[in-house]
């Protein structure tokens, strides 16, 4: 084996995930004299001309990018997609019900209407299961799609989902990192009044592709896979979904809170937000999200090419909801996985391991992870067969 990263390192990390190169150095460039302040664009005022700048220009390259249409807010935030796992239901609590002019008592019952809000989730993964959990905190939930049943290896036809029409918007993970699960046709709506939001966690497959924003009520994504650091959320909302909340909603986790500011009600997290627009400017450089969904499909096709044409490695997922992003697969021979992990990183192909929760081993291919980088997984993989299998 070679010396430890005695060569180009590789980062597969499903996230925090890589970072573009020319955006690091671009940063690091910046760090200590930002624009000829003198200072670091850290320590600059988020309601300064010189921060304002950054702010709207990120704003404007996500709506190029995404061709966002006008009716819609772009809104950056704190925390990632687990602060939305709660922030969805609260927000859109009042739309189908009247209790959006409630008050409750801290049991949480309504105390002039005993009714809850329904939402309906589909459960295709780890993520969209936690999502459900906190819905359940703030209404009632309705499982349209359950996964499970075949251990998260196939999504449930759309003929299969058991829709709540009274449900106030229908909730979906496009991609599941953990189990590498993806759907590629939009949930059917049909069976929902017309107006139902679609609501999607985009965390990790957002800028890796076109697509049409009008079909969803919300999209929201943690920064920490395609857009920048950890700790920061993109929100994009239809504007008549900003007063929708329940009435006890705290103002920092209401929708409307960050449109009415423009996403500045308090501190944001101002170097996330800074990185995130450097990372619109790089995928502005390189063509776009069309250009990098044609990168990305190859990216993914080599691999679970190779995967499939060998008998040492295997892959779970049924073919039709494979994961461009995130890719599992298994060893023929578990006993080896330890050796393919240490190996892997001696050769400098970082963190391959799989989830704790389903073990294994997992590349995800987010934008920042060049092509080349799946060329060396793919010929480090085919070396430690010949000489593991």
């Amino acid at each position: 084996m070679a010396d430890v990263y005695d060569s180009e390192v590789y980062n597969f990390s499903p996230g925090p995930a890589a970072i573009p190169k020319a955006v690091l150095e671009k940063a690091q460039a910046e760090l200590l004299d930002f624009r000829g302040m003198g200072i670091s664009v850290m320590e600059i005022s988020h309601r300064s001309p010189e921060y304002l700048e950054i702010a709207n220009q990120a704003t404007q390259d996500v709506r190029e990018l995404l061709q966002v249409p006008d009716n819609y807010r772009i809104l950056f935030g704190h925390g990632g997609a687990s602060l939305q796992f709660s922030m969805v239901p609260l927000n859109l609590a009042g739309r189908t019900t009247n209790l959006a002019g409630r008050t409750t008592n801290l049991a949480g019952r309504s105390s002039n209407v005993d009714v809850r809000p329904e939402f309906d989730y589909a459960n295709t993964g780890i993520w969209s299961k936690k999502a459900i959990e906190e819905a359940k905190r703030f209404g009632e939930v309705n499982v349209v799609a359950d996964a499970s049943v075949s251990q998260f290896t196939e999504i449930p036809a759309s003929e299969q989902w058991q829709a709540n029409p009274k449900a106030a918007y229908l909730h979906f993970t496009p991609n599941e990192t953990i189990q590498g699960l993806e759907f590629h046709n939009l949930p059917v709506l049909s069976a929902y009044p017309e107006g139902t939001p679609l609501v999607a966690d985009m965390s990790s497959t957002l800028f890796s592709r076109p697509i049409d924003v009008s079909q969803y009520g919300i999209i929201y994504a943690g920064a920490q896979k395609n857009i920048g650091p950890s700790g920061f959320s993109l929100m994009i909302v239809r504007d008549d979904l900003l007063d929708c909340a329940l009435p006890e909603t705290p103002k920092l986790l209401q929708y409307k809170t960050y449109a009415d500011n423009d996403s500045m009600f308090n501190t944001p997290n101002t170097f996330a937000w800074y990185m995130a627009g450097l990372v619109f400017q790089w995928l502005k450089e390189q063509g776009g999200v069309a250009a990098m969904a044609q990168v990305n499909q190859r990216k993914a096709n080599k691999l679970y090419a190779f995967i499939d044409g060998h008998d040492f490695y295997r892959n779970p997922v049924a073919k039709h909801c494979r994961s461009w992003m995130n890719i599992p697969f298994i060893l023929s021979n578990e006993e080896k996985d330890a050796d393919f992990l240490s190996e892997s990183r001696q050769a400098g192909l970082l963190f391959l391991k799989g989830h704790r929760m389903v073990g294994g081993m997992r590349a995800s291919l987010y934008n920042a992870v060049p092509e080349e980088a799946v060329d060396a997984l793919i010929d480090f993989m085919s070396d430690f067969a010949n000489r593991h299998g």
